[in-house]
C-alpha cells in the first residue's frame, strides 16, 4: 500500500532486531523474555523463512497466499503446537480458542448467536456506563500523573464483568487481575522443555500450571454461581453474555454447554475480552500521546457528542482507523503457531508432516514488501480505497477460526478511545521509550505515566 502523507509520521520505538545468524539456543534464551526480539531483518523482508525445529522443518510465512492456504483453504490440516497448548490450556481449558475438530465446530456454532452485531449492540449500554464512571474518576486525577495502562485494564475488566454477568467487578476484579499477572509473569512463558516434549509428557512447569488451573477454574465457577443466583425472569430478554451462553444450543445437535464447558467458555471470553482490548487501548493512547495532531483529529470527530450507541460508534471512521493502525503496529496476538498433521503444499511451500508453521502478525504487519512505511503510525492508510490484502492484516486471525468476539472488541475499542480522547487531552509525563514485549500478548515493557487535562 502506498500512502501519501503531508507531514512526517511518527515511528514508535521497537526492540532491536536480532542478528540473522543468532544460534538456536540464543533464540531460546531471548524467547522467554521477548519473542519479537528473536526475529532478524530477514523476517521483515522475505516471504518465507525456512529453518529447523528439532526433527522438523519450521517456516515463517509472510506470503498472503500461503497464509490463506494454512488458515482458510486447508485449516483442518494444522493444529496448535505442544508449546501453544501448554501456554493456553491452563487458563482457557478446552474452550473455543483451544478446541479442535468436532469439539471446536460444536462450540463455534453454539456461541455464534451470542456475538452477532445485534447482540453486541444490546451490550453497548454496559460499555457506556463503565466509560462514564471511568471518565468521572479520571476527572479527579487531572492534577497528577496517571497510569493509563492500569486504568484501561480496570475499565475493560469492568466492561467484561458487566457484559458477561451484569454485575460489577469491585469485589472480584483484584483477584482476577492477580490471576492474569501471576500467569503472565511465569507460567505463560515458553520454556525449553515446553517446546521439546509432546503434550502427553508433562514438563516441570506443567505441574505448576495444573495447580494454577485448579484455583483459576474454581474462581470462574464462583463467578458463574454468583450470576446464577441473580436468576433470569421467564420471558425477559437476555441481559448479558451469560444469559446468551447459558441458553445457547448447537443448531444442529440441540446440545448446550455442560457446567465444566461453560467455565472454560466464560474464562476464554473474560480473558480474551479484557486483556487484549486493554492492551490495544493502551497502545492507542501511547501513540496518540506521541502524535498530538492525530490526537486532535480523534477529538474533533466526536464533535463533543455523548456517544452511546452502535450508530454513534459506526460514525467514528477516523477513530476506527486509529484502532486498526494501532493493532497493525501492536497486534494483540503477535504469533500464530501451527503444526502440520500431514504433508501439504501452501502456495508453493512444501510442508512435511509435523513441520511447524509460524504466522506472526508482528512481522506480517511490518513487512517491507506488504506495507508502505511499515514502522510508521499512519491511521489514514485504513481510510484508503486500497485496502490491505485480507491475509496481510490479521489482528483477529482469519478463516474459520477468526476471533468470534472481533465485532465486540472493535466496538468497545472505538467507543472507549473516542470517549476518552473526546474528554481529555493526554501527554506523556516522561520520555522513556516504551518497548513492546511479545509475552502472551504484545505488552509494554513498563507502564509510563501520562498527564491528562480536560478539554
Amino acid at each position: 500500500m502506498n500512502i501519501a502523507s503531508v507531514r512526517r509520521p511518527i515511528i514508535p520505538p521497537t526492540p532491536p532486531r536480532a542478528p540473522d545468524d543468532m544460534s538456536f539456543f540464543g533464540r531460546v534464551a531471548v524467547l522467554k523474555q521477548n519473542m519479537i526480539a528473536t526475529w532478524g531483518q530477514r523476517a521483515y523482508e522475505e516471504e518465507v523463512i525456512k529453518g529447523r525445529f528439532f526433527l522438523h522443518n519450521s517456516f515463517i510465512l509472510n506470503q498472503p497466499d500461503a497464509i490463506r492456504h494454512v488458515l482458510l483453504s486447508n485449516y483442518e490440516n494444522y493444529t496448535r503446537t505442544p508449546a501453544g497448548i501448554r501456554m493456553l490450556r491452563p487458563v482457557l481449558g478446552e474452550g473455543l480458542l483451544i478446541a479442535e475438530g468436532h469439539a471446536w465446530t460444536h462450540q463455534r456454532r453454539t456461541l455464534a448467536p451470542a456475538f452477532t452485531p445485534r447482540a453486541t449492540a444490546n451490550l453497548v449500554p454496559h460499555m457506556t456506563a463503565v466509560l462514564d464512571e471511568t471518565i468521572t474518576k479520571l476527572d479527579a486525577r487531572t492534577s497528577e500523573p496517571v497510569d493509563l495502562r492500569e486504568t484501561m485494564q480496570r475499565m475493560t475488566l469492568e466492561i467484561a464483568g458487566r457484559t458477561m454477568f451484569s454485575f460489577g467487578m469491585d469485589r472480584h476484579g483484584p483477584t482476577l487481575r492477580n490471576f492474569v499477572m501471576e500467569y503472565g509473569a511465569r507460567l505463560g512463558r515458553p520454556y525449553f522443555l515446553d517446546m521439546l516434549l509432546p503434550v502427553s509428557w508433562p514438563t516441570p512447569m506443567d505441574f505448576a500450571r495444573a495447580r494454577f488451573r485448579k484455583r483459576w477454574t474454581e474462581f470462574v465457577a464462583l463467578l458463574i454461581a454468583e450470576r446464577r443466583t441473580m436468576g433470569k425472569k421467564d420471558g425477559a430478554p437476555p441481559r448479558d453474555l451469560f444469559d446468551l451462553m447459558d441458553a445457547a444450543r448447537d443448531p444442529e445437535t440441540g446440545k448446550g454447554f455442560s457446567d465444566a464447558q461453560l467455565v472454560d467458555e466464560v474464562a476464554t471470553m473474560i480473558l480474551a475480552g479484557h486483556e487484549t482490548t486493554a492492551t490495544a487501548l493502551f497502545w492507542a493512547l501511547y501513540l496518540l500521546a506521541l502524535d498530538p495532531e492525530t490526537q486532535e483529529e480523534v477529538a474533533s470527530e466526536t464533535h463533543g457528542e455523548h456517544l452511546d450507541s452502535m450508530a454513534d460508534i459506526d460514525r467514528q471512521k477516523f477513530t476506527r482507523a486509529v484502532i486498526e493502525e494501532t493493532m497493525r503496529l501492536y497486534p494483540p496476538a503477535f504469533l500464530v503457531a501451527r503444526a502440520a498433521r500431514e504433508k501439504d503444499n501452501a502456495a508453493g511451500v512444501e510442508i512435511g508432516k509435523g513441520d511447524i508453521i509460524m504466522i506472526a502478525p508482528w512481522l506480517l504487519h511490518r513487512h517491507e514488501k506488504l506495507w508502505d512505511q511499515p514502522n510508521a503510525f499512519i491511521p489514514k492508510r485504513f481510510m484508503s480505497k486500497e485496502a490491505p490484502d485480507r491475509f496481510a492484516y490479521l489482528p483477529f486471525g482469519a478463516g474459520p477460526r477468526v476471533c468470534i468476539g472481533a465485532p465486540f472488541a472493535q466496538a468497545e475499542s472505538v467507543l472507549a478511545l473516542a470517549r476518552l480522547i473526546g474528554a481529555f487531552r493526554i501527554e506523556l509525563a516522561d520520555r522513556v521509550p516504551v518497548i513492546p514485549l511479545g509475552v502472551v500478548t504484545t505488552q509494554p515493557d513498563h507502564s509510563p505515566l501520562f498527564r491528562i487535562t480536560r478539554r
